[in-house]
Parts: C-alpha cells; sequence; structure tokens
C-alpha cells in the first residue's frame, strides 16, 4: 500500500491509500478520487514529507491513527460510517453473489433493487466498463452473523 497527500481545488489536504502508484492514476482516470470534505473530484498529488519508519517493529493500532486528527474530519468520519449503515440497512446483502446480481439487475433480468456484497477489484473494474455503477464501501462491513 502506498500514502499519497492529496489535496482538492477547494484547497483540502487530505491523504489516501491505493495499492500502487498506477492503481492511484487509474483511479483518478476514472473520476473515482475525490474529497472526503467537499466531495470535489478536481485533486492531485500533494507535496509530502518523506516517511521516516519509527525503530523496531512497532506498528500504531487503528484506533490511535485518527487520534489526531482534527475534530472536523472525525466528525465526517463518523458521519460517513453512519450514512454507510443507513444505505446498508436499506440493501440487500447479496455476498459473492454480487458481479451476478448486479449484471442481472442491470440487464433488467432480475428486479431493479439497491444491493451490496462482495467482488473482487478486476470484477467491479468488468461492471464499470459495462456502464453498471459499483462503488466501494468505505468502511468494511462485518461478515452475517459476525456483528457484535
Amino acid at each position: 500500500m502506498i500514502i499519497f497527500d492529496l489535496r482538492c481545488d477547494g484547497g483540502h489536504v487530505f491523504e489516501a491509500w491505493f495499492a500502487s502508484s498506477g492503481d492511484y492514476e487509474g483511479q483518478q482516470a476514472r473520476g473515482l478520487v475525490a474529497c472526503p470534505l467537499c466531495g470535489s473530484a478536481h485533486v492531485a498529488k500533494a507535496p509530502m514529507a518523506p516517511a521516516v519508519p519509527a525503530k523496531g517493529n512497532s506498528r500504531v493500532a487503528a484506533p490511535e491513527l485518527f487520534s489526531g486528527a482534527p475534530a472536523e474530519v472525525k466528525a465526517m468520519l463518523a458521519a460517513a460510517a453512519a450514512l454507510q449503515k443507513k444505505m446498508l440497512a436499506q440493501s440487500e446483502g447479496v455476498g459473492d453473489r454480487f458481479t451476478d446480481v448486479a449484471r442481472a439487475i442491470h440487464l433488467g433480468e432480475a428486479e431493479a433493487r439497491a444491493i451490496h456484497g462482495r467482488a473482487t477489484r478486476e470484477q467491479a473494474e468488468s461492471l464499470a466498463e459495462d456502464g453498471i455503477p459499483v462503488a466501494p464501501l468505505p468502511f468494511p462491513v462485518a461478515e452475517p452473523g459476525t456483528e457484535n
């Protein structure tokens, strides 16, 4: 994974994680990279300080990643999580059948409805290439039966 500092045309600077530079460029070319603060899709790489790894084998725990984040960013992340939860409650979980069900809905072979599930990157790209709108969820979704 690689982290880029990005800046939107509204002046907001934010971090984004990508599998590679090519992954960033591909998502950027398809209009999939947007500012989490204002939603602008006009973003570019911002200047970055070099990452200097810590000594030893230490890692930062996930809850600590945002401990120093501004209150506005924390509030927006909480709002995004709440919106995702609401959207999931109003859609049908189809699990690993996501690609097949999405394609059937698009072709009119299945009832039109909101769905969510799992797809590989290649499957999602294939759906997008065929004009079927798909988007990754910003936060992980628990498998059925594993919710706390």
